[in-house]
């Protein structure tokens, strides 16, 4: 029997791209930019985390998390997606969920967010099962990932 997508999944996953297409019709955006950073990984257990980033995040002048200026503070958050928690495969749809167990964005956290799946060999594609809100506009968002080399 074929190795399931649960099994298919395990492991670490490398951003290469994150694109967010209006549902309106206007014209497709990269919020974290051309060449973001990422990784998310899948663990053996049925847990997973998520780390998104735009390229050269500035730092905090004081060089201090927990004493920013309220610019710094938009800045990071708005470079940045993080959450991790469960995860849930359905093998017969090709369907998996990411349950938010903590989240950047609080607004997530607790929230359980169904993903539509494509595994080619070493690529991963997910994106939204549904339209989600995103930065101002509702979109469908798709993101591509390689399976990270082994440290």
């Amino acid at each position: 029997m074929a190795e399931g997508l649960r099994q298919r999944l395990i492991g670490a996953w490398k951003l290469v791209s994150y694109r967010e297409t209006p549902v309106d019709g206007s014209e497709p955006f990269e919020p974290l930019g051309h060449e973001p950073r990422g990784i998310i990984m899948y663990t053996s257990d049925w847990y997973m985390s998520a780390q998104l980033s735009g390229p050269d995040r500035p730092g905090f002048a004081s060089g201090d998390w927990f004493d920013g200026t309220p610019e710094e503070y938009t800045a990071e958050a708005t470079s940045y997606i993080a959450y991790s928690g469960p995860f849930h495969v359905d093998e017969e749809k090709r369907t998996l969920t990411h349950s938010m167990f903590v989240s950047l964005f609080p607004d997530w956290t607790g929230r359980t967010q169904p993903r539509v799946v494509e595994l080619e060999g070493d690529t991963l594609r997910l994106s939204t099962a549904s339209p989600i809100r995103s930065s101002g506009r509702t979109v469908h968002s798709a993101l591509t990932w390689r399976r990270a080399e082994p440290n």
